[in-house]
């Protein structure tokens, strides 16, 4: 099963449509799946290096600061307890990993719902090839322009197009990728995907 989206040139053109895999590109998006996996990419970006010290890691407080009998105040047995001012934090952060796993064919599914989502959306640009002799950022951005692109976009690549890449880098609304570590997070926080023809192939080699 298939469905079909205009196939451009670099120069804005168009060059005919290309049929695209409904398996990846034309289901139902799933709303919980795209859910459980945002969250689970954002989550593994955590540092986790947050760290307080507790009454064992804070300087001082070996000596106990006074007898424990008949002086009226309360026992005491360092000045580096947590009700003491300096002292240790009690249950406060240590250092940790926020990853955790899904399913392998939860996270396809969420990939799949994304990128059906784009099409739906008739937020998806297919593109015959992105061809440049050397890097030239400001060549990229007319071929932007050419295909009436101006929101955030992520841009798709096979890693042969290396020029491509270095060209659309340093575009301030444009993340770039290639076709094997494309990712949900990735297609939500673009407006619009644009993306190769042979990087195409490739997706729907992986996904299908």
């Amino acid at each position: 099963m298939t469905t079909s989206v205009a196939l451009y040139k670099q120069d804005g053109s168009q060059n005919g449509t290309v049929d695209l895999n409904a398996d990846v590109f034309g289901i139902e998006p799933n709303e919980h799946a795209m859910f459980d996996a945002i969250l689970r990419q954002r989550a593994s970006l955590r540092q986790g290096t947050h760290a307080v010290k507790n009454r064992s890691a804070v300087r001082g407080g070996g000596k106990k600061p006074w007898r424990q009998k008949g002086t009226g105040r309360a026992r005491q047995g360092s000045i580096r307890s947590p009700q003491w001012r300096g002292g240790g934090i009690v249950f406060g952060p240590t250092p940790r990993s926020y990853n955790f796993s899904l399913p392998r064919k939860v996270r396809q599914l969420a990939i799949k719902s994304a990128l059906s989502q784009k099409v739906a959306d008739d937020k998806f640009v297919v593109v015959d090839a992105l061809s440049f002799e050397t890097p030239k950022t400001k060549e990229f951005s007319a071929v932007l322009n050419s295909l009436n692109v101006a929101e955030k976009t992520l841009l798709v690549l096979d890693k042969e197009n290396e020029n491509a890449a270095l060209s659309a880098r340093n575009l301030a609304n444009v993340t770039v990728t290639d076709a094997q570590n494309v990712n949900i997070l990735d297609v939500v926080n673009n407006d619009k995907l644009v993306i190769t023809q042979s990087a195409l192939s490739q997706v729907e080699e992986v996904l299908a």
